[in-house]
């Protein structure tokens, strides 16, 4: 279940060149799971724009989002007491109900935001939590240091080789113990991993979407069940069901 609110800009600040993060006030009971998103309406857009929840706690919802197009630009120049129309409460999240004692998070560029919360609820359950991000380059890197405070062991690959291991997420993984995944990204990224990675594990898919909220069938992909929505059944699947 979704609702539609009026949410106050608390703070909205750059992490790096292209990439910002954004603090609302609002009600936040209808946000569930990690790894669910928001769908932000913006004044002279016609469609709202998904961003997924990297954090939220009773009154506050916190978003972190890139700079890609005119939307998110629009997004980057509001300011603190700015109000924006907010459908939240949307998809499927993550499950933490596994037997999993390591588990690892993987996140790639703007993938990595809906894996903090999850660390978060993974660490509290008594979990030992590896995180492996993987950038272009090191001034791209974000969030490294706020997955280390929550305790987590974390690792950054860069493509360039500018900060932590040269290449990709794919590379750290000989380097880390765990017996489960999840992991958020692009898609070539994803199936990577799947390849790479001998156990189960959870993936949330980075798509495109109409309405968000799963009636325009816009952002549907094959499944070992049939047809399903990112925007509803997902954005998370389970790896064993994804028909790549």
């Amino acid at each position: 279940m979704y609702k539609k609110g009026i949410y106050t800009i608390l703070s909205n600040e750059p992490l790096t060149a292209s990439v910002w993060r954004m603090r609302l006030a609002g009600d936040t009971q209808y946000i569930t799971r990690p790894g669910q998103f928001v769908n932000i309406e913006l004044p002279g857009r016609f469609l709202r724009r998904p961003i997924s929840v990297c954090d939220w706690d009773e009154g506050s919802i916190t978003l972190i989002y890139k700079v890609v197009g005119e939307g998110t630009a629009d997004m980057s120049r509001m300011t603190a007491g700015e109000r924006l129309d907010l459908l939240t409460g949307l998809g499927n999240g993550f499950s933490t109900d596994t037997a999993a004692q390591r588990p690892l998070l993987v996140g790639g560029g703007v993938g990595v935001p809906p894996l903090y919360n999850l660390a978060r609820r993974l660490i509290a359950e008594g979990r030992r939590v590896s995180v492996v991000l993987g950038f272009n380059t090191a001034a791209e890197v974000f969030y490294a240091d706020e997955f280390r405070a929550l305790g987590a062991d974390v690792r950054v690959a860069t493509a360039d080789g500018s900060m932590g291991t040269k290449g990709f997420v794919t590379d750290v993984l000989p380097d880390v113990e765990f017996d489960y995944f999840y992991a958020c990204g692009p898609l070539p990224m994803l199936r990577a991993l799947c390849d790479a990675a001998q156990c189960d594990g959870q993936l949330s898919f980075e798509e495109r979407m109409g309405c968000g909220f799963g009636a325009c069938m816009g952002c549907s992909c094959k499944t070992a069940g049939g047809s399903k929505r990112i925007c509803k059944e997902g954005p998370v699947l389970a790896k064993e069901e994804v028909i790549w």
